[in-house]
């Protein structure tokens, strides 16, 4: 593949890095640093996009930074799976900005410099992992993630949140500290490379428990994905306001979980080594527990954010799972259920915070009637809703369709089985939602929804665009199919 020597990766990483000392200095001029956010978000995006042609073209763009050992340098490369990730990245931080001013601004939430600046260095991390050319890079950047939301989830600063704060680092830095890092020297002692490749490092050098091991160290360790029993943070973490719950689900932090897990399955092991030893069927089962035990404990949660969690934890494992069936249809499908994932939760979660601005309401029980007085906010819903289920007219579809081949061109049906079932659950708990806000009556009678209307501009216009945009994808998947298939060689 054709190599394009270029330092836009670097300047798309460190761009939202390089705003932050002009957002705290401009702390107590609010329209100023909000405005540094929208201008270093739209730089970021431009660079990015920039970079789509060459890559849709088939060439991949790489700038090393510096050569820490032979083979394993701090270097970065634009490829069609990490262009797909970063386009997604990149452009859902635009309108999270602004929904961060209407949801920060309408509570009047302190620390809010504290909060858009640590949000910028999480994006800066993001696209570091996006573009990584080997498993030396993305784990820098995977860890500075880790350290970078973390005063995003403590961001209330009360004894809930410094609790769920510990737990959130216990289990994200610990298992990547404990597990990932001895997998990846070991890599590098035995093959004496961290670069990423299609078909693998190991060459045949490793015996199949010892790849068993190293693999599941590899798929736990990366604890942001939430693979059971490694989950238990992520619903602990949505103690942070919205907006971050919204990073942290649909943009930066889980998804980052699962791309370091698909970069690893695909440019470390390689799907051919995987196939040889049959090693999919493991992390496919794995993957499947978490589907259904995520989305059975999300039918009993109440609370709509902890119900959004635990539908996380499942959704996230599909993408583990369409990489773990290796036949084509079904990486694609994985893959790109990072994207359709995104838009669809995203605008769950903008929806849930926008609900409790306009309301103070945050139970699925207190729900009843509320979409008479807020109409746009919980049809949005409904089409997150119809994304992560994967029902059309929505980019799930589109998604959950080629995972459902997959599974089937596999020979594996127990995996279409889980696929059919878990959907079938997803709708089991956002669609009642739905209906009890337009069709119930509120206990509380009309008086009690009195005062209740749509939300601030600020936050309802982007839940309106990203739900609009959940809908374009199912019309117009073409250019992420294409950089998938570009990025992973696949037919």
């Amino acid at each position: 593949m054709d190599q394009l020597i270029s330092i836009r990766p670097l300047l798309a990483v460190l761009v939202s890095l390089c705003v932050i000392p002009v957002l705290i200095s401009a702390s107590n001029r609010p329209n100023v640093r909000e405005t540094w956010t929208f201008l270093a978000g739209a730089v970021k995006f431009v660079l990015v996009i920039s970079m789509l042609p060459a890559v849709l073209q088939g060439q991949e763009i790489v700038y090393t930074l510096v050569e820490i050992a032979p083979g394993a340098a701090l270097s970065f490369r634009v490829d069609g799976l990490g262009m797909l990730f970063a386009l997604v990245a990149s452009f859902l931080w635009l309108p999270t900005s602004l929904y961060s001013i209407g949801y920060m601004r309408g509570l009047k939430e302190h620390g809010q410099t504290r909060y858009f600046s640590f949000f910028a260095l999480a994006l800066s991390a993001t696209i570091g992992v996006a573009f990584s050319a080997n498993l030396l890079t993305l784990y820098l950047f995977y860890e500075v993630l880790s350290l970078a939301t973390y005063p995003l989830v403590t961001h209330h600063q009360d004894r809930e949140a410094r609790i769920s704060g510990r737990k959130y680092l216990i289990f994200i830095l610990g298992t990547s500290i404990g597990l990932v890092l001895p997998a990846m020297l070991f890599c590098y002692h035995l093959t004496g490379t961290l670069e990423f490749s299609t078909l693998g490092i190991f060459e045949g050098q490793l015996s199949k428990p010892a790849l068993i091991v190293l693999l599941l160290m590899f798929v736990f360790g990366f604890a942001k994905a939430g693979i059971m029993p490694f989950h238990s943070w992520l619903p602990a973490a949505m103690v942070a306001p919205t907006p971050v719950s919204a990073l942290l689900h649909a943009v930066a932090v889980v998804k980052v979980g699962v791309f370091s897990i698909v970069r690893v399955l695909t440019g470390v092991f390689g799907l051919d080594l995987l196939a040889a030893n049959d090693l999919g069927p493991i992390i496919a089962g794995l993957a499947s527990v978490t589907i259904v035990v995520g989305s059975l404990i999300a039918l009993s949660q109440d609370e709509l954010k902890r119900r959004l969690a635990f539908s996380t934890i499942s959704q996230l494992s599909y993408i583990v799972l369409g990489v773990a069936l290796l036949t084509p249809e079904g990486v694609l499908g994985g893959v790109i259920h990072i994207a359709m994932h995104a838009f669809g939760k995203i605008t769950l979660f903008f929806c849930a915070g926008a609900i409790f601005v306009a309301s103070g309401r945050k139970y699925v029980s207190q729900m009843d009637g509320l979409g008479k007085r807020m109409p746009l906010t919980f049809a949005a819903f409904f089409v997150g809703a119809l994304g992560v289920i994967g029902l059309p007219p929505s980019g799930g579809f589109f998604s959950k369709w080629f995972l459902v081949l997959g599974s089937i061109d596999s020979g594996q049906i127990f995996f279409l089985f889980v696929l059919l079932l878990s959907s079938f659950l997803n709708g089991f708990y956002f669609l009642p939602i739905v209906y009890r806000a337009f069709f119930a009556e509120s206990r509380q009678g009309e008086q009690a929804l009195s005062g209740i209307r749509e939300a601030p501009l600020c936050c309802l216009v982007p839940l309106l665009i990203t739900a609009a945009l959940s809908v374009a994808l199912f019309f117009y998947p073409d250019m992420f199919v294409n950089l998938i298939r570009t990025g992973l060689q696949i037919p």
